[in-house]
């Protein structure tokens, strides 16, 4: 990789990889450090990363560089656990996005990753497998549990409405 494809790196996906890291950790200043750390690794192994896989190997390295931290700072396992509400939302919302980001927050953080990688970012299963270091039916699954999630939190539409 030369300098130049480097740049280009940078200009192509640090902006869409701020975006995935800023919505997986509602964090803007752990973010920009995730995405600074991923481009310095990026930097030290840019003679070992062909510029054709440059995309895949930052989001790779941001992933795993933030699930280290999400652990440092509970210093605890994913739980599959979460508390639901019974029947749809209390609250009238009118504002639908509002709502899903809501619901996307309670996600566990495995679940909220991979939905974010398939639906915000375009990957496929078998992407998001080498990404996540998951089977494909691994992410298959936490894709459907986050979809079911979501949409016994959201309940039926009238109830948004």
């Amino acid at each position: 990789m030369t300098r130049d494809e480097y740049n280009q790196a940078v200009d192509d996906y640090s902006d869409r990889l701020f975006r995935f890291v800023l919505k997986s950790i509602k964090d803007a200043y752990k973010a920009e450090d995730i995405v600074q750390d991923s481009y310095e690794k990026l930097w030290k192994n840019v003679d070992n990363v062909n510029a054709g896989k440059v995309k895949s190997y930052l989001f790779t390295t941001a992933y795993h560089t933030m699930i280290d931290r999400i652990r440092k700072e509970k210093n605890s396992v994913f739980t599959e656990e979460i508390s639901m509400p019974e029947q749809g939302r209390e609250n009238s919302y009118s504002d639908l996005s509002e709502i899903l980001k809501e619901a996307v927050d309670r996600l566990p953080e495995i679940q909220r990753m991979v939905l974010l990688l398939r639906d915000y970012e375009g990957y496929n299963y078998k992407e998001i497998g080498e990404l996540t270091k998951l089977s494909e039916a691994q992410v298959k699954v936490y894709i459907y549990r986050a979809r079911v999630f979501l949409k016994k939190y959201i309940g039926s539409i009238e109830a948004v409405a």
